[in-house]
């Protein structure tokens, strides 16, 4: 009998273990920022202490897309064209879909399928199980941002894309439709199971940020310096809000930045260098922070009573009061933030475009450790200067237009980070501009 105990208690502790792994696994993250109200806070231990990458998927272009994560499996889009499905324990590839163009946009998954914009013009809907189309829908034309004189760059009279405008609306699903923007200025809204338009909103100008739904409203910003509330069943406006323009260098213009809706605020950044606060049922200004000059892309967090986000140029982690918009602590980075912060076990993750990726603990607000892409650590040093800020002038020969899109284009080369983090399990996965998907334990 002493054997058979002896061998039932082993069979206990290994029932145990892998029960302790699928339970690491399987916490799912079907969405941007996880959910429908683009919270960034993930029910999941995550990593206290680092052990390094517990895999890495190499793609073939940048990886701008935030996975999301469901029934053990990572999906993701490249800026190679392909959409990537991949075993979430072990990194190995399940299936890719070619597409016409780059997928910069963030999938969202349900009820079998997987659902992501590209730059071909289309949106897709394939099945989650061996990436096969199930249907897929024209829009009017993807674009980018585009205007004359942008950002200073010459010559005057030309109108030019934004080579900062790198995302594309990521979708949100919700009572059988699927919802997103475009960059030909409309929000639309499909049946999810068929594709077959329900309705579509036009705004004045590209919709790249991604909609947040809550209570039957629709959340989302446009490039035409408006924010719009919609009713999510029908298309209507409910109400709009504006913000700043910029009618000579259109630098402190357009909402980049995917909303957060807590406790009945809608929080988000603009290129105004604003961060609003506006009451969820009326679109009334609660409150606002000005970021002096510094844009805000990035989507926030809510978390007890606080709203922390993240600033371009300037590099800044924000700490506020959720409620009145008092600073409550501010930490300074190097290298501008366009990658949205996550919260999960008491750390907060956020990425940089130095490539780096670094775990904050909430209660100190101080650094536990910090993660460093490959593109970083091959290429940090040669276009920062000695004190660790970034040289543009080695990247950007001139204020020329085509000097300025090729030298953000060498930026990437440092692996930034531009996906923003995902937290599953005792697992973080984050995107680089260096090709790479990681998963770090």
């Amino acid at each position: 009998m002493k054997p058979n105990l002896h061998v039932q208690r082993i069979l206990r502790v290994l029932l145990l273990v892998h029960l302790a792994s699928t339970v690491a696994l399987c916490q799912d993250t079907p969405m941007f920022r996880g959910d429908l109200t683009h919270s960034g806070i993930y029910a999941a231990t995550g990593v206290p202490r680092l052990k390094g990458a517990k895999w890495t998927f190499r793609t073939q272009g940048e990886v701008v897309s935030s996975p999301a994560i469901v029934d053990g499996t990572v999906f993701f889009g490249s800026n190679d064209g392909n959409f990537y499905a991949v075993d979430q324990a072990t990194g190995t590839k399940k299936w890719s879909f070619t597409s016409g163009s780059r997928i910069p946009s963030s999938p969202a998954v349900a009820s079998g399928l997987v659902y992501f914009n590209s730059y071909d013009g289309n949106f897709y809907a394939l099945e989650a199980a061996d990436g096969k189309v199930r249907w897929k829908f024209k829009n009017a034309g993807e674009r980018r941002f585009a205007a004359t004189h942008l950002h200073g760059s010459m010559p005057v009279g030309e109108t030019m894309p934004d080579p900062f405008d790198v995302y594309l609306s990521s979708p949100a699903i919700w009572g059988g439709s699927v919802y997103f923007g475009s960059g030909d200025g409309n929000i639309y809204a499909l049946d999810a199971a068929t594709g077959v338009l329900k309705w579509k909103f036009q705004t004045g100008d590209v919709v790249h940020a991604s909609p947040a739904i809550v209570d039957g409203k629709l959340f989302v910003g446009s490039w035409d310096s408006y924010f719009y509330s919609l009713d999510a069943a029908t298309g209507k406006e409910i109400w709009r809000f504006k913000t700043g323009e910029d009618h000579d260098i259109h630098n402190q213009v357009g909402i980049q930045s995917s909303a957060t809706v807590a406790d009945g605020v809608v929080y988000f950044g603009c290129r105004d260098s604003n961060f609003y606060a506006l009451d969820a049922e009326t679109g009334k200004t609660r409150w606002t922070f000005s970021n002096k000059g510094s844009w805000v892309v990035a989507s926030p967090v809510v978390q007890a009573g606080k709203v922390y986000f993240a600033t371009s140029d300037s590099a800044l982690l924000h700490v506020l009061d959720a409620q009145s918009g008092a600073p409550i602590d501010v930490l300074a980075f190097k290298w501008a933030i366009f990658s949205s912060p996550s919260i999960a076990g008491g750390l907060l993750y956020l990425g940089g475009q130095d490539g780096k990726l670094v775990a904050i603990d909430l209660a100190s607000r101080k650094p536990v450790w910090v993660f460093e892409t490959e593109g970083s650590r091959q290429n940090l040093a040669t276009f920062s200067k000695a004190d660790g800020n970034p040289d543009y002038r080695v990247a950007m020969r001139s204020s020329f237009y085509d000097d300025i899109l090729s030298g953000t284009t060498k930026l990437h080369s440092v692996g930034m980070i531009l996906s923003s983090p995902v937290v599953s399990g005792t697992v973080v996965y984050v995107g680089s501009t260096d090709g790479n998907l990681y998963a770090l334990e």
